[in-house]
């Protein structure tokens, strides 16, 4: 068990509704997930993670951008995706737009590398799926060596080759810390062990516990390539309100509507209360009062190990002030009780 567990909060900027009931335009989200990620470096969690999608239903495609924001508006809180779309965006870009920030925000950047769980980049930019694999292993690679070396000479298949290439500006400290986030794929565990990478596992359904094999394989994985295991994450999605009840009725119809609207995409039957209740009680919502969001955080980091916490609070459509409830409720009751806990 890590003897310190750090929490974080994660946001892919999900199209919320206003008092009204009608969605927000994204602009309106943009600003919003930036009042909450200043009131987040206010109540002390450790880090904000934006997620990137091209998608309608979600805000942000552009994290670098809102993370830069984000770090004139905040003092301590690390800043990293979550996730950068590796493979349909350039990784010597990538590592110009995240040093950049990181120089920005005096230190307080990191990436979390990730295939993603949606695909609409692909033809946006230009990508073939059936080149999913080989785009991410080749781009992994390349961005490995660029955030570990002041020269890169690099070859592939699927971008130019760099010959004693420096990229500017250079790590101010030599160092950017960056994650592989993983949902679920054995292969993407022992990558992320090969590439000496900390590994985040992305979890949303079924019980933690249940990954618990994952971690024990990038501990075996880390063994075999000759180096110590680095960090173990885990993203999971989470409500907080005063009460139980309050919790959960109050986020069923938003997690329905967006759940059910990503199912209908892939072939998914809608979801059910029951199935809604079977998360949010022995699943992977973290849903509920402080008391029962922490003793669910403090039962999985006991298990698995880990050493971050991330809370994915936007939740479809649910609104902003909700979102900033749940917020000073996870920092000012969730984590201290989780700590506790721990202790």
């Amino acid at each position: 068990m890590a003897t310190t567990l750090e929490f974080g909060l994660d946001t892919f900027g999900d199209i919320t509704v206003g008092a009204d009931g009608s969605p927000l335009s994204p602009a309106q989200v943009l600003r919003d997930v930036i009042e909450e990620a200043a009131l987040a470096d206010e109540l002390g969690i450790e880090a904000f993670g934006v997620g990137e999608h091209h998608r309608p239903d979600f805000a942000i495609s552009a994290p670098e951008v809102v993370l830069g924001a984000i770090a004139g508006r905040t003092k301590r809180i690390l800043l990293g995706s979550a996730v950068t779309v590796l493979s349909t965006d350039d990784p010597v870009r990538v590592f110009e737009r995240f040093s950049s920030l990181n120089a920005a925000s005096s230190g307080r950047a990191e990436v979390r590398i990730g295939r993603g769980s949606f695909t609409e980049s692909f033809p946006l930019f230009g990508f073939e799926l059936s080149q999913y694999e080989q785009l991410f292993e080749e781009k992994l690679d390349l961005f490995a060596a660029l955030i570990r070396n002041d020269r890169v000479t690099w070859s592939g298949q699927t971008r130019p080759s760099l010959t004693d290439q420096q990229v500017f500006p250079p790590l101010e400290n030599g160092s950017l810390k960056a994650w592989i986030g993983v949902g679920g794929s054995p292969e993407s565990v022992v990558r992320a062990a090969r590439y000496d990478f900390p590994l985040m596992l992305a979890i949303i359904g079924g019980d933690p516990k249940r990954f618990l094999s994952y971690v024990d394989l990038y501990h075996r994985a880390c063994q075999q390539f000759g180096r110590p295991p680095r960090p173990v994450g885990l993203h999971a999605h989470g409500y907080v309100a005063d009460t139980d009840e309050q919790a959960r009725e109050e986020l069923w119809p938003h997690y329905k509507a967006s759940r059910d609207r990503i199912g209908a995409e892939r072939g998914w039957p809608p979801v059910t209360r029951a199935a809604f209740d079977f998360e949010a009680g022995g699943g992977a919502l973290h849903v509920g009062a402080p008391e029962t969001v922490a003793r669910k955080i403090a039962a999985t980091a006991k298990v698995l190990g880990i050493a971050r916490f991330d809370m994915k609070y936007s939740q479809g459509t649910l609104p902003h002030a909700k979102l900033m409830h749940s917020i000073e409720l996870y920092g000012g009751k969730v984590i201290p009780l989780v700590r506790d806990i721990l202790a």
